[in-house]
């Protein structure tokens, strides 16, 4: 059993596997039951960071792992879900290990699409993102299933995003 090829996404030359095709390939394995455990509720405490962890069982293994997720590792569209991020993520790597697919899934990628301060909103001064930059981000937020605010975009605040964006590509 192996994982199909549309569940495979190629980011920089590196591939990463989706939630869906793991989910897919644990089925293929006889995944019995997906149990997610909320450990660490976000608060101002700890950063707002949501901590879960995942139990897969088979027919005859168990698997556990942790998925974590604060502002600081998700797209601002997605803070108002950290709980479902960290859920996902756990998802995610305990599925890896029951499939045994070592690539990290796309879930596991943590960035931030913050604009910066020094990066001003679009006025008529300023020259709005090209048609390659909003195909670019357009692509790697598919990819990456993570929803970009367009609105207010330069053309340099638009380059200083898929800059962030292909970083973050590279930590994972």
């Amino acid at each position: 059993m192996s994982i199909n090829e549309k569940f495979i996404i190629n980011l920089q030359g590196k591939s990463y596997v989706t939630y869906e095709g793991l989910l897919d390939l644990a089925h293929q394995n006889n995944l019995k039951s997906l149990e997610v455990e909320l450990i660490q509720i976000p608060t101002k405490e700890n950063n707002m960071t949501a901590i879960c962890k995942a139990t897969a069982t088979t027919e005859d293994k168990i698997y556990t792992d942790i998925g974590d997720a604060s502002p600081q590792s998700v797209n601002n569209a997605i803070v108002p879900h950290l709980i479902r991020m960290a859920s996902t993520r756990a998802k995610a790597r305990v599925l890896r290990d029951l499939t045994n697919v070592g690539m990290t899934a796309v879930e596991e990628i943590s960035y931030n699409d913050n604009v910066s301060e020094s990066d001003e909103p679009y006025t008529t001064t300023d020259e709005p993102p090209t048609k390659r930059q909003l195909e670019t981000i357009r692509k790697l937020s598919e990819e990456l299933n993570t929803p970009i605010n367009y609105e207010n975009l330069t053309k340099r605040s638009a380059g200083n995003l898929i800059s962030r964006m292909l970083e973050e590509v590279k930590k994972a």
